[in-house]
């Protein structure tokens, strides 16, 4: 089959981009051609891949990208496909992946009421319609349990339509049977681009979008430990984002020396296998795949329980699940726990290492392929 792949942007170190790569990837492996329209496109382009750079401008995102939906709907009726399939909310879609929450829900808790009369609100509030309406087609590929009770909720969308994919870690995550000595060599190596010293403490956050995912909470934390204990401890946070705000941020709290933001990075692996533990404060995260990441490498995690794999880590007993609502000093005691406790970090990862080998973290490529490809128009 011919099958088109629909996603405003792609940049390597996206979460959902690493699992649209994974997911077409899959796809093509079965046979399948693959076509790809995008807005925006950075790094390689995989063998086979047609992409297609589609090219509409606009001072504003929700106009460009009404003009995207138009502009791939009059190229597909002169190019037909036999699947769409949807990253992002559009109409026309006939299988979506909903990495991202309800904007409805959103809209209607978070923003004031006058929002709703905006132009942009009636943009995202249709797309959304178009995928989740009750007489609609769309095949909807969740990847948490918690966004399809609001889909239903504001959409009515009949539950056959729901299927529910399992984690798709990467194998190159997984611990390996060298995993001591790839951690001595990593931590060497973060000697001399950190500084970390003999038997300091690494604490490693990872995902763009830093105010979203709490890096401002983790510097706060780190700047509340144990005068001894804030001595020997080094954060590292690696996204694509801007890191101005957090490196002041970090300096007027007395922690600019502590505190390294180096961009997105091509070896999280390292990071996984060589920090001490995983901080992810996230206000709100659909998912949040690092935190199995660092789960099957055997790093032990802090997160906020708004993390829709939140409940891995519970499952697993692998590391400290902060409640919601979020109070900051329950984060702050709950990293001077983990730091001061050699132990219980490794409990921690011994729990996490065992889940690793009996759980279902892997299959989420494989399993919406199937959807995909097995799609009936």
């Amino acid at each position: 089959m011919q099958l088109a792949f629909c996603l405003y942007k792609y940049f390597p170190y996206g979460g959902l981009q690493r699992d649209f790569l994974r997911i077409a990837l899959t796809c093509q492996a079965r046979g399948h051609a693959i076509r790809v329209y995008a807005l925006e496109w950075q790094g390689e382009v995989p063998p086979g891949f047609e992409l297609v750079r589609v090219p509409v401008t606009s001072y504003a995102n929700h106009r460009r990208y009404a003009k995207f939906t138009r502009w791939v709907e009059a190229d597909i009726a002169q190019r037909p496909v036999d699947r769409v399939v949807g990253f992002n909310k559009m109409p026309g879609l006939d299988v979506y992946y909903a990495a991202d929450p309800c904007f409805e829900h959103k809209a209607r808790t978070l923003r004031k009421p006058l929002y709703r009369y905006s132009p942009r609100y009636r943009h995202f509030a249709a797309y959304e319609h178009a995928v989740f309406a009750p007489e609609g087609r769309t095949e909807i590929l969740m990847i948490s349990t918690t966004q399809q009770p609001l889909f239903a909720k504001y959409y009515g969308t009949p539950a056959r339509r729901f299927h529910l994919l399992p984690p798709g870690i990467a194998p190159d995550r997984r611990a390996p049977p060298d995993a001591a000595a790839r951690r001595a060599a990593a931590r060497a190596r973060f000697a001399t681009e950190f500084g970390l010293q003999d038997g300091e403490l690494l604490l490693v956050q990872i995902g763009s979008d830093f105010p979203r995912k709490g890096l401002d909470r983790s510097i706060a934390a780190l700047a509340t430990l144990p005068e001894p204990l804030k001595r020997r401890t080094r954060l590292v946070a690696i996204g694509a984002d801007d890191p101005g705000p957090f490196l002041d941020q970090a300096r007027k709290l007395g922690m600019g020396e502590r505190v390294f933001i180096p961009g997105g990075r091509d070896d999280v692996p390292d990071f996984l296998l060589g920090a001490d533990a995983l901080l992810h404060p996230a206000r709100h995260e659909n998912t949040g795949t690092v935190l199995l990441e660092a789960l099957v490498a055997g790093l032990p995690v802090i997160a906020t329980a708004t993390c829709g794999y939140a409940h891995y880590i519970d499952d697993a007993d692998a590391g400290l699940i902060v409640p919601e609502p979020f109070v900051q000093a329950s984060l702050d005691e709950a990293l001077a726990r983990l730091l001061s406790d050699a132990d219980a970090r490794s409990h921690w990862q011994r729990n996490a290492l065992a889940f690793a080998d009996s759980a279902d973290l892997y299959s989420l490529p494989e399993r919406a392929a199937d959807i995909i490809l097995g799609r009936r128009g």
